[in-house]
């Protein structure tokens, strides 16, 4: 069975920062309570004229780039997102177009906030069966244009972004190691874009509740399927959605804090852009290193879960 990793990781977040003291003068909100229940600071947000494709192809054409691969070396690009562009064309599709790479399949994958660890199970089939060779995987969000800025619980959490990855064949012994994909559709009610309103609406106790049950959950459950044990984990790359259930994914997997993720500070949640942007993060500091292991784990609308253990290498 190959080996199949990540060789190239690129990401792009709008240099449009909105603070939390800003949405202070939008809504009914203070910096202390979105601080102290979501540990948010603030979160970038496009211009009216960037969409979600446009955010795609910036952090995919880095992704290329840090992998020293040219685009047409590509076989096939998966987008994970919630907020496309148009219902059709796809935003993989509209990717295809601005890379300059035809007649290669694109197509968009909807999970939600787990996409992105959905697009890389996927995509890991495709190269097991040496269907494609070098695949495109991107994440990218634009949530300000479903977000009801008048809405003090859904306001305060969202933010734009992408991240793209290249998964390929790597050496024996480094990259996906186990994964796990789950839904409960029974709570797809809790967290939903509603269809007159066409904004995403939330029963945050609800959404709390399931996710601090079953990130941590799942996080120990790729662990063990890849015969390892918790205190073999060098870092976790969870859902940047709520500091407090990032904290309780960390506690179940007994990580110190400085191996764990907290992108969410400066990013807020960019649902399946939030995965590859805080893996780019973590890389780009220099805090993953060759050989460890790594835990992505997501939950997202659906109810949907993903994790993804890993060795890092290529």
């Amino acid at each position: 069975m190959k080996c199949v990793g990540i060789v190239g990781i690129g990401a792009y977040v709008p240099e449009n920062i909105v603070t939390n003291e800003q949405l202070e003068k939008m809504v009914d909100t203070t910096d202390e309570w979105i601080r102290t229940r979501t540990g948010i600071e603030e979160r970038r947000i496009a211009d009216s004229d960037m969409d979600t494709s446009d955010m795609a192809v910036i952090a995919a054409q880095k992704a290329l780039a840090d992998a020293s691969l040219d685009a047409k070396d590509i076989d096939l690009i998966l987008v994970a997102t919630a907020t496309p562009d148009y219902v059709f064309p796809t935003v993989a599709c509209m990717v295809q177009e601005a890379l300059e790479i035809p007649n290669i399949p694109a197509m968009d994958l909807s999970a939600a906030c787990s996409g992105f660890v959905y697009a890389l199970v996927t995509a890991k089939q495709f190269i097991e069966t040496n269907t494609y060779k070098n695949i495109l995987i991107i994440g990218s969000e634009k949530f300000s244009k479903i977000t009801d800025w008048s809405d003090r619980n859904t306001s305060v959490l969202f933010g734009d972004g992408a991240g793209a990855v290249v998964l390929s064949e790597v050496p024996s012994g480094k990259g996906i190691l186990s994964f796990e994909l789950g839904a409960d559709g029974t709570g797809g009610k809790h967290l939903l874009v509603d269809n007159k309103s066409n904004f995403v609406t939330m029963n945050g106790r609800e959404v709390f509740k399931f996710a601090v049950r079953q990130m941590p959950e799942s996080s120990l459950n790729v662990v063990y399927k890849a015969g390892l044990k918790k205190e073999d984990v060098d870092f976790l790359i969870p859902h940047q959605a709520n500091i407090r259930i990032i904290d309780a994914a960390r506690e179940r997997l007994g990580l110190d804090k400085e191996k764990v993720s907290t992108t969410v500070t400066k990013h807020g949640n960019t649902s399946a852009a939030s995965i590859p942007l805080a893996l780019f993060s973590e890389v780009e500091k220099g805090l993953i290193k060759d050989g460890d292991i790594v835990v992505m784990v997501g939950f997202g609308g659906g109810l949907t879960w993903g994790s993804v253990c890993l060795r890092w290498g290529k």
